[in-house]
C-alpha cells in the first residue's frame, strides 16, 4: 500500500469515526465517546491530509502545513481552557466565522490556481472549467455569508452590540434582490470569469450575511447559531469539492445536514417558520415599551423560599442563561439533593432554546452531575405545572413569559413557553426587573402567586441550602422520604 492509498484508507476511518461522533453526542450518557470520536477522527483527518500532500508540494510546504496545525491547535486548546461556559455561544460563533473566511480564501484561491496556470496544467480539465466557476463563486458565496453572519451572531450574543433586530424597509425584497443577483452573478461568471466579478460576489455575500443575522432578534438568536453551524458545514463541503478532498466534503455535509435539521426541530419547538430562518430574519422590532411594568411585583428572601421548599410535595427548576452566568449549576444539584432526601419530588423543565446555545442547559446540569432521569424537555413536563407545589425559575425569562400565548402583539407570540404560572407557587431568581434578552418584559413577575428573590443565583441558592441544612432529615430519613416519593436510593 503506497502512501497515497494509505491516505485515502485513512480518510474513509476519518469519516466513519465522524459519524460515530454525531452519533454519541445524540445522547448525554454517550457523549463523552462521542466527543472522543470526534477528536480521533480530526486527529487521524489531519495526518491524512499532511501525507496526501506530501505528494504533490516539497518539503518545506509540509512543514509549513505542519506548523500551522500546531499553532491552531495550541490556539484552540488555550481558548477551550480559558473559556467560560457562559461563553460557549460566542465562541462557536467565532469558530462559524473561520470556516467561512477560509472557504472564501480557497475559493478566490482556485480562481487564481486556475487563471494563473490554465485548465490544461491544473486537475481541471476544458470540458469541468465551467462547473469549476460554478463551485468557486457558490462557495465564495456561502463562506462569506457565514463569515460575516457568525460575527453578528458574536457581537450579539456578547452583548457587544444590542440583541434586538434591525428592521430596515422592504427587508425581505431586500434579501431576495440580494439571493436574484447571485443568481444572475453566477451565471455570468460560469460564462466569463473576471475579478470584478469575484469582487462583487464577495461583497454582495458579505452585506448579505449581515443583514441575515442583524435582522433577527435576541430571542430566537439559538436557533441562528444552529442555522450558522448549518451554513458553515456547507462552506467546508464547498471548500472540499474545490481542493478536491472527499473526506472534507463529508464532514462539510454532516456538520451542514446535522445542524439544518437541528435547526429545523428548534424551530418547531418554537412555533417558527424554518425557511424565514433562512431568509433571514423573523425577529420583530420589541415594542418600545418593552421595560414597562405590568403591576406590583412581590419580592420574598432565601429564608422564606427554603421554608416553602420545605413543605413542597413536588418542586420543577426551571433554569436559564442566568444560571449559566452565576454558575449555580452545581448548588442547584446540592439544593435537589437536600430536597430529595426530604422526599420532594424535584424535577426540571428545560426549554428547547434555554440559554442562548441548543443543549446549554443540559450540558451545564450534567456538568453537576443532576441525574438525566429528572431532566425533562418542556413537552414531556409543561402538562405537569398545575399539580406542583413550586416552581424555581432560575434565570429564565423569555423561556416562561406567559405573553408568548396571551399577547398576539407580543414579539414573541406563538412561541411555546414553559407554563410555570400554572404552579402554586413561583418563585423567580433574578438580578433585576429587567426585560430578557429579547427585550420584551414578562408579566409572570406580577402575577399574584409569584415571588422575586433578587441577587446573584449562586449566592440565592447557597442561602437556601444553608436555611434547609438547620432541619436536615440526615441518611436514614433521607431513604425513608426517597422511598415514601417512589425515588430510588443512590448508590
Amino acid at each position: 500500500m503506497n502512501s497515497t492509498t494509505a491516505a485515502h484508507a485513512a480518510d474513509i476511518v476519518a469519516a466513519l469515526l465522524f459519524i460515530f461522533s454525531l452519533a454519541g453526542l445524540s445522547q448525554h450518557r454517550t457523549s463523552r465517546a462521542g466527543v472522543a470520536y470526534g477528536m480521533a477522527g480530526m486527529a487521524l483527518a489531519l495526518v491524512a491530509t499532511v501525507v496526501a500532500a506530501s505528494q504533490d508540494v516539497s518539503a518545506t510546504a509540509v512543514l509549513l502545513i505542519v506548523v500551522a496545525t500546531v499553532i491552531g491547535g495550541a490556539v484552540g486548546l488555550w481558548r477551550a481552557r480559558k473559556v467560560e461556559m457562559t461563553q460557549m455561544p460566542e465562541l462557536i460563533a467565532v469558530l462559524h466565522s473561520l470556516v467561512g473566511l477560509a472557504a472564501v480564501l480557497v475559493g478566490w484561491n482556485s480562481y487564481y490556481e486556475v487563471e494563473a496556470h490554465g485548465a490544461a496544467q491544473t486537475a481541471v480539465t476544458q470540458d469541468l472549467l465551467g462547473i469549476h466557476h460554478a463551485e468557486v463563486f457558490i462557495g465564495i458565496f456561502i463562506g462569506a455569508v457565514t463569515f460575516t453572519g457568525s460575527i453578528v451572531a458574536f457581537l450579539k450574543l456578547s452583548g457587544r452590540i444590542k440583541s434586538r433586530p434591525l428592521t430596515l424597509p422592504a427587508k425581505n425584497a431586500l434579501n431576495l434582490g440580494a439571493l436574484t443577483a447571485f443568481v444572475g452573478l453566477t451565471i455570468w461568471f460560469t460564462v466569463a470569469p473576471s475579478l470584478g466579478l469575484m469582487i462583487a460576489v464577495t461583497a454582495l455575500a458579505l452585506t448579505l450575511g449581515w443583514h441575515l443575522v442583524v435582522s433577527i432578534g435576541g430571542g430566537d438568536m439559538p436557533v441562528v447559531v444552529s442555522m450558522l453551524n448549518s451554513y458553515s458545514g456547507w462552506a467546508a463541503a464547498a471548500a472540499g469539492f474545490l481542493l478536491d478532498n472527499n473526506l472534507l466534503i463529508v464532514t462539510g455535509a454532516l456538520v451542514g445536514s446535522s445542524g439544518a435539521y437541528l435547526s429545523y426541530i428548534m424551530c418547531k419547538a418554537m412555533n417558527r417558520s424554518f425557511i424565514s430562518v433562512i431568509a433571514g430574519g423573523f425577529g420583530v422590532e420589541a415594542p418600545s415599551g418593552g421595560e414597562t411594568e405590568h403591576g406590583e411585583h412581590r419580592e420574598t428572601t432565601a429564608e422564606e423560599t427554603a421554608e416553602l421548599l420545605e413543605n413542597a410535595t413536588s418542586v420543577i427548576i426551571t433554569p436559564g442563561y442566568g444560571m449559566a452566568v452565576a454558575q449555580a449549576q452545581h448548588p442547584v444539584a446540592e439544593l435537589t439533593q437536600a430536597l430529595r432526601r426530604r422526599g420532594v419530588q424535584v424535577r426540571f423543565g428545560v426549554h428547547p432554546v434555554a440559554g442562548r446555545l441548543p443543549g446549554h442547559m443540559n450540558v451545564l446540569l450534567a456538568e453537576a452531575r443532576v441525574p438525566y432521569d429528572v431532566v425533562l424537555e418542556m413537552d414531556e413536563i409543561n402538562d405537569d405545572f398545575g399539580g406542583t407545589t413550586v416552581v424555581l425559575v432560575i434565570g429564565a425569562n423569555d423561556t416562561v413569559n406567559p405573553a408568548a400565548e396571551e399577547d398576539p402583539s407580543s414579539p414573541i407570540a406563538g412561541m411555546p413557553v414553559l407554563r410555570v404560572w400554572e404552579a402554586e407557587n413561583v418563585i423567580v431568581f433574578k438580578r433585576s426587573m429587567s426585560s430578557g434578552y429579547a427585550g420584551v418584559q414578562n408579566p409572570l413577575f406580577f402575577r399574584e402567586n409569584s415571588r422575586m428573590l433578587f441577587g446573584d443565583a449562586k449566592e440565592s441558592v447557597e442561602r437556601i441550602l444553608r436555611s434547609l441544612s438547620a432541619t436536615d432529615p440526615g441518611p436514614a430519613a433521607s431513604s425513608e422520604g426517597r422511598e415514601a416519593a417512589g425515588q430510588p436510593t443512590p448508590v
